[in-house]
């Protein structure tokens, strides 16, 4: 088999930059630029927005309220198991209202790689089922 060629940097690959003496350079122009950056920094504009009620939290956004639908990360999974809590239980409790947990593909993928360690999250996935 051949091995593999490694590509090699040349000046080739590299992007070109100007020189300051560069005839193409104008120096006005960079005097402008420095002006407009220079006068933007001096006057930042403050913007006040009108503050919303908390109470209007579920009236604009109509999709959130019970059965909650939770995803589950290995790190939530991890947690619950070392504080020994119940997981459906826990965030029943948390969130005052019926929760549907999710458990994606890679999520069973890394507690799968993780070894014998993490047998008891893959066991509380399959009673789940």
């Amino acid at each position: 088999m051949p091995k593999v060629k490694r590509f090699v940097k040349t000046t080739a690959n590299k992007p070109k930059l100007l020189k300051t003496t560069d005839n193409r350079i104008n120096p006005n122009i960079r005097e402008l630029k420095k002006k407009k950056v220079a006068s933007k920094n001096d006057n930042p504009q403050v913007r006040e927005l009108p503050r919303k009620s908390a109470a209007l939290f579920l009236q604009y956004n109509e999709h959130l309220g019970p059965p909650y639908h939770v995803i589950l990360d290995t790190n939530f999974i991890n947690f619950s198991i070392k504080n020994k809590l119940d997981i459906v239980k826990s965030m029943t409790d948390c969130l005052y209202a019926k929760c549907v947990p999710y458990i994606t593909d890679c999520v069973l993928g890394e507690l799968e790689k993780m070894g014998t360690k993490f047998k008891l999250a893959l066991r509380i996935h399959d009673l789940k089922d």
